[in-house]
């Protein structure tokens, strides 16, 4: 859907199918995981980010309960804990950056921190929706295949919706629209689903 229509028209069209029945269900999804991507153009992320906001206030007006998962805010409460994002600043003046993506990478262990962390979001908050943001703000210490890879033993009732900054053309994710992130088959393309 990015370049084919405007912002406006996109978040309309999310809003129609994600409070129908059927996707809240995830009828017709032939057995696959309910993993739906929104890919969007990386220049609107600012209009997204509050557009994705209305759309979960009118999604509870309607009785649908959405949960947002924001990696980056994820990311910077583990980073938090124990006065590691701290530690992480003051030696990054002086550390290859290499060596800094690895620290960083390591402080936030995809299936150590990470997924605990959403885990524990998700139990926190009733929810019939997930809502997975902040992909861009966590590049490239975390990559959106592997969370999406490891998030399929999390959640594996409600559907889950990625806004990606980039495209997605059902078989790879291209992050930015230039960054081959990797092959991701298992979500659906919400620009091709129809109410």
């Amino acid at each position: 859907m990015t370049g084919t229509s405007s912002l406006t028209d996109q978040f309309e069209h999310l809003f129609t199918i994600i409070r129908s029945k059927g996707f809240l269900r995830k009828e017709a999804l032939g057995g696959e995981i309910g993993f739906f991507i929104h890919a969007y153009e990386p220049s609107q992320q600012a209009d997204v980010e509050r557009a994705t906001q209305q759309l979960i206030s009118r999604l509870g007006q309607q009785g649908v309960s959405v949960v947002e998962i924001n990696l980056y805010d994820i990311c910077i409460g583990i980073l938090g804990e124990e006065d590691r994002l701290t530690r992480i600043i003051d030696r990054e003046p002086t550390m290859p950056k290499d060596k800094l993506l690895r620290v960083v990478q390591s402080s936030l262990s995809i299936e150590g921190r990470l997924i605990p962390a959403i885990e524990a979001k998700l139990a926190q908050i009733p929810h019939q929706v997930v809502f997975l943001t902040g992909v861009s703000q966590v590049f490239p210490f975390i990559r959106s295949h592997t969370v999406l890879n490891n998030l399929q033993r999390v959640i594996t009732t409600p559907p889950l919706v990625i806004f990606f900054p980039g495209q997605y053309n059902g078989r790879s994710l291209e992050l930015f629209g230039l960054l081959h992130d990797d092959n991701y088959y298992r979500a659906f393309n919400l620009a091709n689903l129809h109410p």
